[in-house]
């Protein structure tokens, strides 16, 4: 059978054939639209900006190294003025982490990027080594996850950088995405999806930043991921055609972790589709707009309001008069159910008002005994104050024939503590760690609080045995 010509050079013998789209291509064409295509995702998505200082995070292994080869081609070739510098974070694992340290120095003279190494014992007082020792390998993942966020972020305040970069590629967003449906967890779906993350510390203002000195401190440090779009086998066919040095051996502590279930599963959907990697990460995308924001509305719901409102009064809506008296039927409709929904949260329920007309000498809306009347003749407003006043819901008021009576129910008899326990958590306000500094939604942040955990069970004085 005769070898397969490239499909992009139609010259040279194939010899890729690319997860993506299945294209037979030769390895000089693989390594200049792979460069192109990281290019494109970073011009596309406004990246970086002219002369900016980046911080890579170098872990020595296949994606970081590649990451580290593409941003400094691309940087000389485009004559981005990017200013490159290698942050790696030691955990502190023996066997493991040095050995990789040893790749990223190397990397690091062959580059002629500075590199700045960060240890858990310097920052923590605890090496993964120590951490594992005293709780085991079930839950480790979890420390570590933890620590090595924080320290990316000390690290580069340390550099006086604001913009550090990571190698997590198409793969690893996609065995997230399913972590967290498998989880229940979609709210984390925005930020493990998105190309690109900042705090509101780092989306500050230009005054606020030159009030401040310039200077970055470690809550105003953004995070992006230029190789998201790219698969795994791809990084690994650039590293190995490129000749990169690189450290391939896998954590020894991570074999317990979550995540290896998810990638299992990944790989499995890989081998039957390749193309299900990408459409899992587009998925996760859309389910991210889904989610309700902080005012209860799914991202991007008012867009897409705004949208369909401009969108039927330039069609001039559904073109005749039968049209709009139906369209105008459907609105009522649909702001009935509204108040039906609303009234149904805050524990009340409509008043129907029987008409004012004297029939025998009587008003059925004064005279006519109330315990004859239906149910839904009484209105039930918890905790409200509207007695012989008209009612307003939400801010809007209520037509005149839309009364509230308000009458004890034995939801207000229950005790407060239950009340309190069955109230819904209030809202939580990105603030800063009272301990040390770090942004958390709590008072103190999740580091610390394992950490005091695990300085409970550390021996205050050594014993030496002689």
């Amino acid at each position: 059978m005769a070898p397969h010509i490239c499909q992009l050079c139609n010259t040279s013998r194939a010899q890729i054939l690319r997860p993506k789209n299945h294209a037979r291509i030769c390895a000089p064409c693989f390594i200049d639209i792979f460069e192109r295509e990281i290019a494109e995702t970073i011009t596309s998505t406004n990246l970086f900006q002219p002369g900016e200082r980046i911080a890579i995070g170098a872990s020595g292994g296949k994606d970081s190294t590649v990451l580290a080869s593409v941003l400094k081609t691309l940087n000389d070739r485009h004559a981005w003025g990017l200013d490159l510098v290698l942050l790696s974070i030691d955990e502190g694992i023996t066997g493991y982490r040095d050995h990789s340290l040893d790749a990223v120095k190397r990397n690091s003279v062959e580059y002629d990027l500075p590199l700045k190494i960060v240890s858990y014992e310097e920052l923590y007082g605890w090496s993964m080594d120590q951490v594992v020792a005293q709780i085991g390998k079930k839950g480790n993942c979890t420390y570590c996850g933890v620590f090595r966020r924080q320290a990316l972020d000390r690290g580069a305040a340390m550099l006086g950088v604001g913009h550090v970069v990571t190698g997590h590629n198409a793969d690893d967003v996609a065995e997230t995405v399913l972590m967290n449906l498998l989880r229940g967890d979609l709210p984390r779906l925005g930020r493990a999806t998105s190309i690109l993350t900042s705090t509101p510390s780092a989306t500050m203002s230009k005054t606020d930043s030159e009030a401040k000195g310039g200077e970055v401190t470690i809550t105003n440090v953004k995070r992006s991921k230029p190789l998201m779009y790219a698969y795994e086998k791809e990084i690994v066919m650039y590293a190995h055609y490129k000749k990169l040095d690189y450290f391939s051996t896998e954590c020894i502590y991570s074999p317990e972790a979550f995540r290896g279930s998810a990638r299992t599963l990944i790989k499995n959907l890989e081998r039957i589709r390749p193309e299900s990697i990408l459409d899992v990460v587009r998925s996760g995308i859309d389910m991210a707009k889904l989610v309700p924001n902080a005012e209860g509305q799914p991202k991007g719901a008012v867009e897409a309001v705004v949208r369909n409102e401009v969108e039927d009064e330039a069609e001039g809506g559904c073109g005749g008069s039968n049209a709009k008296e139906v369209v105008s039927e459907m609105a009522q409709m649909e702001q009935k159910l509204r108040q039906d929904e609303r009234a149904e949260e805050a524990g009340t329920e409509t008043e129907i008002k029987l008409p004012s007309k004297v029939l025998d000498g009587q008003r059925p809306d004064r005279d006519v005994n109330p315990d004859l009347l239906p149910v839904a003749a009484l209105t039930t407003h918890i905790q409200g104050q509207t007695h012989g006043r008209q009612a307003q819901t939400d801010g809007q008021q209520l037509p005149s024939d839309i009364r509230t009576v308000t009458i004890r129910t034995k939801q207000e008899k229950k005790s407060s503590r239950k009340a309190t326990r069955d109230a819904p958590p209030p809202k939580q306000k990105l603030g800063q760690c009272e301990r040390c500094g770090y942004l958390s939604s709590q008072a103190v942040c999740k580091a610390c609080m394992l950490l005091e955990g695990l300085n409970k069970a550390r021996p205050r004085t050594g014993i030496e045995v002689g």
